[in-house]
């Protein structure tokens, strides 16, 4: 029997690679798959019909919708959702046999539900309801998608309580995991001799992080170098500390990330302790970990439950700075202790998307029981 994966996301396949593009590209791998994003405007001066569009890339079909420029973030809204419904449909065809449909959104509920799934699957990455500029709706349809979903998957502790909460008790537990092979790094570091200490952050720069624990940072460290990997989202980027240590490298791809990495001495996790912040459980922990990296945190709440006396805790740049000279010490040669690299290993993305497929997919997906990632229920 043919099986078909149609997710529909939030985040675009191109954008920073994080638990969809993992995940997908795992889980598609034996099926036709589509990958379904929100509204964009191919040009500025598009000014047609709405209408769907869609790609070949990386061995699945990346759609959506095409819609003139609005100004503002346009995401699967009410306005529109019925174009989605109207047209997706039609460039899906006909189910030719188990067709399973992944939501990374609430909000595109209803548009799951018209493409006919024989199975529902909620995998909740993030409180997105918690988020800057959070249409109100969000709540409602998170409860409703809890309640038609056939398998809700949790991306985190935190997120795991709160399903539980909210009535889905049969809610799994799948932390985002790692490829520690992506990440192994040289047997020397990618400074210079004699260059400057780095240390960096590599991830969305939003709402999420504290940049007041940042700019402090940087002015504790006028000996250091502060490095900050990634896009900008949600929030103005006049409003990102500047001083004449701090850089902004802006977006890098996935498969420059070992070498981005290379170059830092200290890896950093400057979060918020914010509503924004209280489900996350960042995957970059594991990513910094992979690479050899001693990891400065804020004591996010996953992070603390998650990684005890691996990853090192403090509340302010002062503690920041402190631990980042402490820490800048180390041989750079010398990665993951033996701890660390169980944890990788327990955590490969490989063996946590088979063991997601045996709750979703017929027999013909199901892989082998792996030996790794334990789901938590």
């Amino acid at each position: 029997m043919q099986s078909e994966l149609i997710v529909l996301s939030h985040l675009r396949w191109d954008w920073v690679w994080q638990r969809p593009q993992h995940l997908v590209s795992r889980l598609g791998s034996r099926c036709s798959t589509w990958y379904v994003e929100e509204p964009l405007t191919p040009s500025p001066d598009f000014s047609g019909k709405n209408r769907m569009n869609y790609t070949r890339v990386d061995g699945l079909n990346r759609a959506w919708l095409e819609i003139p420029e609005q100004g503002h973030h346009v995401g699967f809204f009410d306005d529109v959702l019925p174009d989605y419904i109207a047209q997706l449909p039609g460039l899906l065809g006909e189910p030719a046999g188990e067709r399973v449909v992944w939501l990374y959104t609430p909000l595109a509920l209803e548009l799951a539900l018209s493409l006919n799934p024989t199975t529902l699957v909620y995998d909740v990455m993030d409180d997105l309801a918690a988020f800057k500029d959070a249409p109100p709706e969000l709540v409602v349809r998170q409860r409703q998608a809890l309640r038609r979903a056939d398998v809700v998957f949790a991306g985190g502790r935190s997120l795991h309580r709160s399903m539980v909460r909210q009535g889905r008790k049969d809610t799994r537990l799948f932390p985002s995991g790692v490829e520690p092979e992506h990440y192994r790094c040289p047997t020397t570091s990618g400074r210079a001799p004699g260059q400057r200490p780095v240390a960096g952050y590599v991830g969305v720069l939003d709402e999420r992080l504290d940049l007041g624990l940042i700019d402090g940072l940087a002015r504790a460290l006028p000996e250091w170098d502060i490095r900050m990997y990634g896009p900008v989202a949600k929030i103005d980027p006049a409003s990102l500390p500047q001083a004449p240590n701090i850089s902004y490298l802006g977006y890098t791809s996935y498969a420059d990330l070992p070498a981005a990495m290379a170059g830092l001495d200290v890896a950093l996790m400057p979060f918020a302790l914010n509503e924004a912040t209280r489900s996350i459980s960042p995957t970059k922990t594991l990513e910094y970990l992979a690479a050899g990296l001693p990891v400065v945190s804020t004591r996010v709440r996953d992070v603390v439950a998650d990684f005890p006396s691996i990853v090192h805790l403090r509340n302010n740049a002062a503690g920041f700075a402190s631990l980042c000279r402490q820490l800048g010490q180390r041989d750079p040669s010398r990665g993951p202790n033996a701890r660390t690299r169980d944890l990788l290993k327990k955590y490969h993305w490989d063996a946590i998307a088979a063991q997601m497929a045996r709750f979703v997919f017929a027999a013909s997906l199901q892989e082998p029981e792996p030996v790794g990632a334990e789901a938590t229920a």
